[in-house]
């Protein structure tokens, strides 16, 4: 990222604060970001109102330098999926750890990430949609320097592709996406279609063939060892469409794949990937690291596997209040749905705080979500009080970031060093 990238940046902190943020001090309006920040209030002294949700300074820098480690180590180049935080400060982040580039998913998301500086971007996704063709090929065509590949997955894909982009400079880099298998999500069911496609791509003059791709989260009855039989299909279509003659015109081979849940079956299948004709970006695209959480990824990281490579923390914790305690099996906190993610678990409750003084949510459990209301059960060991904040882990990383357009950075005694901005 350069100047224009860093100014940009250094923008978000120029921003007001007002009523758009939710749960930010409310003596806190008209300052700016930079000055809130400046400040370094405590979360739970100095005007924070619940709910509100933090991000740990610590455990965010240690997700962070882990993943850089684990790929450099495996030999792996790394272009974290960005539709994760949707956050310009994270990507910088990243790529300062060694990321070659985001990885998005939509039009929008690479606008975002163009608009901060992103130089390379990985899009996980066909774009068949003529506008953003235009305004991508008017990007690559306006910068030398900027690096766009995405997916292909049919021939009529190719087609609007290249009807879209007749005119344009530089051809457009792709890679033919190869599905997890029959009933999965997108990309081609079998090799022979995979060279159909690049077939078409070979056709048209707006397009490149660059290398392949695919995403092993979507492989129906994930195994170890399924995983790692449609990994080596993806190796073998490269090997094949190597020899095939099919990337003569590109001076580096991109074999992409990697979410969060099995990207220790990647690192090992790609080890085993031979010599191309040209040199091979092995990359991999995994993004609910920055974060992690406390429910799906803490139990699908493949570092439980391989703990000798370390451990990813979870990052976030929701903090609410209880504003109800009508019976004593039972009681509620003052966020639900628009504040807490809860499409793959409810939330854990992780501590309760009182007076200063914070302890574990013995006897506590979240039952259900309503708009703006968590349902708490508990037990008779449960010390709970109406005023009480009681703290909650989440679960999915993606839509933890995506209701929250300003997230403050706390140290772990509750310091807020940083505003994180996301843009969904």
């Amino acid at each position: 990222m350069g100047t224009e990238a860093s100014e940009a940046l250094a923008g978000l902190a120029g921003e007001r604060v007002d009523h758009r943020f939710k749960g930010l001090p409310p003596d806190a309006d008209g300052l700016t970001v930079g000055e809130l920040a400046a400040q370094r209030r405590n979360l739970f002294t100095d005007g924070f109102t619940t709910p509100v949700l933090a991000l740990s300074a610590e455990r965010l820098e240690h997700n962070l330098a882990l993943m850089e480690t684990y790929a450099t180590r495996h030999g792996l180049a790394f272009a974290p999926h960005g539709k994760t935080s949707m956050a310009p400060q994270l990507f910088r982040r990243q790529t300062d750890r060694g990321a070659w580039g985001i990885t998005l998913a939509v039009p929008h998301q690479v606008r975002v990430a163009r608009a901060f500086g992103v130089r390379r971007i990985f899009l996980a996704n066909e774009l068949v949609d003529p506008a953003a063709l235009r305004w991508t090929a008017a990007q690559l065509d306006a910068d030398t320097g900027f690096r766009f590949v995405c997916y292909v997955d049919s021939v009529r894909g190719v087609e609007l592709m290249d009807a879209a982009l007749r005119g344009a400079g530089r051809p457009l880099d792709v890679v033919v996406e190869l599905a997890a298998g029959e009933g999965a999500r997108t990309g081609v069911r079998t090799e022979a279609e995979c060279a159909a496609v690049a077939d078409a791509v070979a056709a048209a003059p707006t397009l490149r063939l660059v290398g392949v791709a695919g995403y092993e989260g979507e492989v129906p009855r994930a195994d170890p060892e399924r995983v790692r039989a449609w990994l080596r299909r993806l190796v073998g279509l490269a090997v094949d469409l190597d020899k095939a003659g099919r990337f003569a015109d590109t001076e580096e081979i991109v074999v992409s794949a990697g979410g969060s849940a099995w990207f220790d079956a990647v690192a090992d299948v790609f080890a085993e990937l031979p010599g191309l004709s040209a040199p091979v970006l092995k990359l991999l695209r995994s993004g609910a690291y920055v974060s992690h959480d406390d429910g799906h990824y803490r139990k699908l990281t493949p570092f439980n596997r391989v703990p000798a490579e370390g451990a990813l923390e979870p990052a976030f914790r929701l903090w609410t209040q209880v504003v109800s305690r009508p019976s004593p099996d039972q009681a509620f906190v003052n966020a639900g749905k628009r504040d807490a993610a809860y499409d793959l678990d409810l939330p854990v409750a992780q501590v309760v705080r009182r007076d200063g003084t914070e302890r574990p949510a013995t006897g506590v459990s979240v039952t259900a979500l309503s708009d703006q209301h968590a349902w708490l059960r508990t037990t008779a060991e449960a010390d709970l009080e109406v005023g009480d904040w009681v703290g909650l882990g989440l679960s999915h990383p993606c839509t933890s970031f995506d209701k929250w357009p300003l997230i403050p950075l706390a140290e772990a005694d509750g310091t807020v060093v940083d505003y994180i901005r996301t843009f969904f």
